[in-house]
């Protein structure tokens, strides 16, 4: 039987967030939903406790120190030390690079890099008295290069480099940290991105299904069981690794 621990997702109000969260619930987990906006993070606390799970909403910007302080301290009293947590929390600012603004550059940094900073740092204390921790840090297959998305690579490839390092640092305290870098999976980020290239949803998803071995697109529901997987007790001697659940291979 799965010890019931309390999991913090970020930006789990929609998408693989969302996904992840459900599936903890499932898992027997007490869940913070984590977002911008509480409200919409709500939504998907209902969701939970209809199911019989437990949850609580918690609006914070991941990239506030103060803000992230108060909500996992606020986490911890109302659900219980969290010593699971998933930085999902994350935004796109495409373009060519010769378009790109600082803004755009500086505001993915901010909520991939330095919100999964702060959010570790802040859950690792909590993980370390514990002695027992699962970390799980989202990557992409845009680590590896794609065009539109220094930015978003750039970050993406920073996550590896932080997780491995977190594996290093963190292991003798029983905690463990591993990366899920995604291929293409349907979301309202996906979406976006055809809105931004002007190509319709369906022929991209059509598009990206013919270029996936396994002939179809991911689901968030993919990435979620992945993330159960790493989040589970059995998981204990992996640690360090970026698993890439993208339907193929990946370099």
């Amino acid at each position: 039987m799965t010890t019931t621990r309390t999991a913090i997702v970020t930006g789990a109000a929609r998408g693989i967030g969302r996904a992840i969260a459900l599936r903890l619930a499932t898992d027997g987990h007490h869940v913070a939903v984590l977002d911008l906006d509480e409200s919409a993070c709500q939504v998907v606390v209902d969701e939970i406790t209809e199911g019989g799970g437990t949850a609580l909403a918690v609006g914070v910007d991941v990239s506030d120190p103060e803000q992230v302080e108060a909500g996992v301290a606020r986490i911890a009293e109302e659900l219980g030390a969290p010593t699971l947590l998933v930085n999902n929390a994350g935004i796109i600012r495409d373009n060519m690079l010769f378009k790109m603004s600082v803004d755009d550059w500086d505001s993915v940094m901010a909520v991939h890099l330095r919100g999964a900073f702060l959010m570790t740092k802040a859950a690792q204390a909590h993980m370390t008295a514990q002695k027992y921790g699962r970390i799980v840090n989202l990557s992409s297959t845009s680590a590896l290069g794609n065009r539109g998305q220094t930015n978003y690579s750039a970050a993406k490839a920073g996550m590896q480099g932080f997780t491995k390092t977190l594996a290093i640092e963190l292991g003798k305290f029983g905690v463990t940290a591993n990366a899920i870098a995604p291929g293409f999976i349907q979301t309202d980020m996906t979406a976006a991105t055809a809105e931004r290239i002007g190509v319709p949803f369906e022929d991209f998803l059509a598009h990206a299904a013919k270029e996936t071995p396994v002939g179809r697109v991911g689901q968030p529901e993919d990435i979620a069981a992945t993330a159960s997987f790493l989040l589970s007790e059995e998981a204990g001697f992996v640690s360090g690794q970026v698993i890439y659940v993208a339907g193929g291979p990946k370099d």
